[in-house]
């Protein structure tokens, strides 16, 4: 069908979408010839190409999956979708965290930021102003008529509209909705109510944690009287300044698994490490913190610094994120941009602004001069949280999330990841649970697509090495505080030193008679470190950037959801 099919009238935005029908944007449908595409679907569609992402191997939308037969043996898989020739999932890359005009401390439109993650091969994006006073007044409600006009002339990059919370007792999270009548609503009483900055409950006491619970129930509450559709929270920058403690994110997910489900496994702001004088001078993610009254006491010095670009929970292994696996908890990782004020760019804020007033700053001004000291990424620039879903819809976005089938990765350094778990008969994907007979046979078959083209920065990323990490799922822990656990390690690495075309690497886990989970991560290999909890555990992890010298693009990093083998 022709582009026309897909336009939508004002009043309808994203109709399809919503009611998750999922028909395909003309750019991934490869049922609409080229000549009949708009000029920025048509440089959609090459871009896509030229990165792999479309065309023989990978179904439209570069979606993953393995062969036939293995097809037909997973369990708990959608069905086909139309615009997939061998079935699974369509792989969505995305970004939940970034900021305009109507935070304080940014400057964009909503659609610089949308027409940016578009043409950088975003399928999904949430806009995610600051809480504050101001935004709980009046920008929240302000913003929304530019989201869904972005809707409507951007049709194959869905918009979400979401808020960064100021969680009380603790850091920032990004809390968005399904799109909706309500989804202003929902979002204003939210902020009202549940905002740290707005009800002065920053402070790291037992009555802000108990008023971070009641925010994450009011969203389960919302869903449940159908005020929106659905609701997810995401922990953001979670090890910046210490103040995320175990028990709180232990709590968040416990309160409610189905919308707290997770944390930036990568933080934004990745070019504030590239060094002076071509770049800030400082640290990737703003990681350059020191502990602070409200700081966890637990957490060690090296907690405040990214890993090879990732939050300290998440690359160490045996660590924070690793100890909630093992208590068979899911809780998964994402990657993006934090976008306020773009690297290299040279945009000013528009002049004669008044923010306090009119809750935004007036459009920005261009031809200032390149701003190198400046820290962020545009969407899908570097950072990509990739997510399976059953077809291209919002709600499909959000389930796919919910279900933890997303991997991420920085600097493009590989194209597509389908790994799955296989025993039994079965399979099972990214955030999958396999049930075997106890003694089965399990084997992990990763296919990783490689990078197939140069990144932003010019160049093709060669993917070095492939760690499988691998931990025994142990129960729930009586100390709510744990942020480690001491059966986790790396079991096997795979050199790989290509840079395009494909990889099938497989590793056996034997026959499983305990509940047992795996991750995976991979690398440029340009930078390592034996890892914190020694090289028994981890021989080759990444190394702890270094302050004002921590150029993003020579370290370059993916990493995998978990997948669970639990006999019986």
């Amino acid at each position: 069908m022709g582009h026309s099919g897909h336009r939508h009238g004002h009043g309808h935005h994203h109709h399809d979408h919503e009611t998750g029908t999922g028909s395909l944007p003309p750019a991934l449908d490869m049922s609409v010839p080229d000549e009949e595409l708009t000029p920025s679907q048509l440089s959609r569609r090459s871009m896509l190409r030229r990165t792999g992402l479309l065309g023989a191997g990978l179904a439209a939308g570069s979606v993953l999956a393995g062969a036939g037969e293995a097809a037909a043996s997973t369990v708990d898989m959608p069905a086909t979708h139309g615009g997939s020739r061998s079935g699974g999932y369509l792989w969505l890359a995305g970004d939940h965290h970034i900021h305009t005009q109507y935070s304080s401390d940014a400057k964009y439109r909503v659609i610089d930021h949308v027409r940016q993650a578009n043409a950088h091969g975003l399928d999904w994006m949430v806009i995610t102003d600051h809480g504050s006073e101001t935004h709980a007044k009046i920008g929240v409600e302000k913003v929304n008529p530019d989201i869904v006009d972005a809707r409507d002339r951007i049709d194959d990059t869905l918009v979400f509209q979401g808020l960064e919370w100021n969680i009380p007792a603790a850091e920032h999270g990004t809390v968005f909705v399904h799109p909706g009548k309500n989804e202003v609503a929902v979002l204003k009483e939210f902020e009202n109510s549940f905002d740290g900055s707005v009800k002065g409950a920053s402070a790291s006491t037992p009555a802000n944690e108990a008023l971070a619970i009641a925010g994450v129930n009011f969203l389960a509450d919302a869903v449940r009287r159908r005020k929106v559709k659905d609701a997810l929270f995401l922990a953001n920058h979670p090890a910046r300044k210490g103040i995320d403690s175990p028990h709180e994110i232990r709590g968040w997910r416990d309160a409610q698994p189905t919308i707290a489900v997770g944390m930036e496994g990568a933080p934004g702001h990745q070019a504030g490490g590239l060094p002076k004088p071509n770049g800030p001078g400082g640290a990737r993610g703003i990681y350059d913190n020191s502990p602070s009254a409200d700081s966890f006491t637990g957490y060690p010095l090296e907690s405040y610094r990214t890993w090879g670009g990732f939050d300290w929970m998440t690359a160490t292994v045996g660590g924070l994120w690793d100890s909630l696996l093992a208590e068979g908890k899911p809780w998964w990782i994402t990657a993006n941009s934090d976008s306020h004020n773009v690297y290299a760019d040279t945009a000013v804020r528009g002049p004669n602004s008044d923010f306090n007033a009119n809750g935004r700053y007036n459009d920005p001004v261009y031809g200032g001069g390149l701003n190198l000291t400046d820290t962020d990424f545009w969407p899908g620039q570097y950072s990509r949280t990739h997510v399976g879903a059953a077809s291209f819809s919002y709600q499909s976005v959000m389930d796919g999330i919910r279900a933890g089938r997303v991997w991420v990765d920085h600097g493009g350094l590989i194209s597509g990841l389908d790994a799955r778990l296989r025993g039994g008969g079965r399979a099972v994907t990214l955030g999958g649970v396999l049930h075997v007979k106890r003694g089965s046979q399990v084997d992990l078959v990763i296919d990783i697509s490689l990078a197939n083209g140069p990144n932003w920065a010019q160049f093709v990323p060669s993917l070095a090495r492939v760690d499988v990490v691998q931990g025994d799922v142990t129960g729930p822990v009586a100390d709510k505080d744990a942020f480690a656990t001491p059966s986790t390690q790396v079991v096997k690495s795979f050199e790989v030193g290509k840079a395009t075309g494909s990889v099938r690497l497989t590793y056996s886990l034997g026959r499983v008679d305990k509940p047992v989970y795996v991750r995976l991560r991979g690398t440029d290999g340009n930078r390592g470190a034996v890892g914190i909890n020694g090289p028994a555990i981890d021989p080759a992890g990444p190394a702890m950037d270094v302050l004002g010298d921590a150029d993003p693009w020579k370290d370059l990093w993916f990493y995998s959801n978990p997948m669970w083998v639990l006999p019986a």
